[in-house]
């Protein structure tokens, strides 16, 4: 009822407009998009109703928008390029999209935008495609509700669901990606926003960054894939309230941080994954009221980080709480609660009296020899630990939470 709404009051404000309105379908006069497209001058509407459509690439050339009427298909055969935008202000809306060209060199696509702005893709169903869908050099471009699912198996054979380059304020909303190389992949892409989406079983990541600045994402799922995100070489990114879980695998984590300065991570929660987080080369960065819970490794924080500030998490049954490979510590922790902490809270402030040293000799021990595992919760292992936090030896001295908290944080 509300996509109809939305539908007469388009029309109605087309018709106030001047524009027309080009009915597209059996029965009617025009039964082809294509030649809809080439009848119609910028600003009109084109009203596709449901049918099959095999017109190989279609070409958006003109600012249209194109509205789907009980979900006409759009089949690119295994051949083509579906959807070819190259006009800023077009709508596309309401089409199930499948079956694209596959090719690693040219990169065909469901829905692919070329140097346009404000370019609105949102309701489509996109089904089987190599990528799904592609924005390069679009500014004020939205990617909004759309339903994007392959079949993908190896990195090399498939194209990712959404995949932006060289673009610039753009809103990716409430989108479901499955099955691609990495969910959401953004390349050069600044000031723009990533919020709402599930990105679930895809092979590599659920969403990637790279060189990509100013960008936030916000209350998205990542579930099941490859490993939840990574960020690599960008700045000033904003992560808040994002669930990572399940992301499972020998170099899966629920979000890796490569290379990263000066960004927020704020209200998360990292649910069983191998490592909640992992920081290689991270700088200025606030991890802060995030919960990491049942990870093998709640935190890797590689002996490359500085001045990183851990504050008001919950570590909750990770098997390591932190982990990391070096011995000079350059990063502060406070206030946190750790639920392996022994300690005691006197004058009941909720503070622990004595400070917490997060970072286990067996997690050192792990990290340099892997096959150390095998002994995990042997009594030779929980003797070690003991000693280690009475008499720390091997693990830096401070590498420590001097606050830590006697009950866990509502988050």
């Amino acid at each position: 009822m509300k996509t109809l709404t939305a539908i007469l009051f388009l029309l109605q404000f087309a018709s106030f407009a001047g524009a027309t309105v080009i009915h597209v379908g059996k029965g009617f006069p025009v039964q082809q998009i294509q030649a809809a497209i080439r009848q119609a001058k910028n600003g009109d509407t084109v009203m596709v109703h449901g049918g099959w459509y095999k017109e190989g690439n279609l070409l958006i050339d003109k600012s249209l928008t194109l509205l789907g009427i009980n979900r006409p298909v759009l089949d690119g055969q295994k051949k083509f390029e579906v959807v070819s935008i190259k006009a800023d202000r077009v709508v596309l809306d309401g089409f199930q999209i499948q079956d694209s060209g596959y090719a690693t060199m040219e990169d065909p696509c469901a829905i692919k935008v070329y140097d346009s702005n404000e370019v609105t893709l949102s309701n489509n169903v996109l089904e089987d495609n190599f990528f799904g869908i592609y924005i390069q050099y679009g500014k004020k471009c939205i990617v909004k509700n759309n339903r994007i699912r392959a079949y993908g198996t190896e990195e090399q054979q498939i194209g990712n669901g959404i995949h932006c380059w060289k673009s610039d304020s753009l809103q990716i909303i409430g989108n479901t990606i499955s099955g691609h190389r990495d969910g959401i992949y953004f390349e050069f892409v600044s000031n723009s926003i990533i919020w709402r989406n599930f990105a679930h079983h895809n092979i590599r990541y659920g969403l990637h960054f790279m060189f990509s600045n100013d960008d936030a994402y916000i209350t998205n799922i990542f579930r099941h894939n490859g490993a939840g995100v990574a960020v690599m070489f960008s700045k000033n990114v904003k992560m808040f309230d994002n669930l990572f879980e399940e992301n499972w695998g020998d170099a899966a984590y629920g979000l890796l941080l490569k290379e990263i300065n000066d960004s927020y991570i704020f209200g998360n929660r990292f649910v069983s994954n191998t490592s909640g987080i992992y920081m290689d080369g991270t700088n200025r960065l606030k991890v802060e009221k995030n919960v990491f819970e049942n990870n093998g490794w709640g935190m890797k924080i590689q002996a490359s980080c500085n001045e990183n500030e851990v504050v008001a998490n919950n570590f909750l049954g990770n098997t390591f709480d932190i982990s990391t490979n070096g011995t000079l510590v350059l990063n502060t922790f406070n206030g946190n609660y750790w639920d392996k902490y022994e300690g005691y809270d006197l004058d009941k402030n909720n503070i622990g009296d004595v400070p917490f040293h997060p970072l286990s000799i067996f997690s050192v021990i792990v990290e340099n020899n892997p096959p150390a595992m095998l002994l995990f919760r042997s009594f030779i292992v929980t003797l070690l630990d003991k000693s280690e936090k009475l008499i720390p030896t091997l693990t830096p001295d401070n590498f420590i939470d001097n606050t830590p908290l006697m009950r866990s944080l509502e988050l």
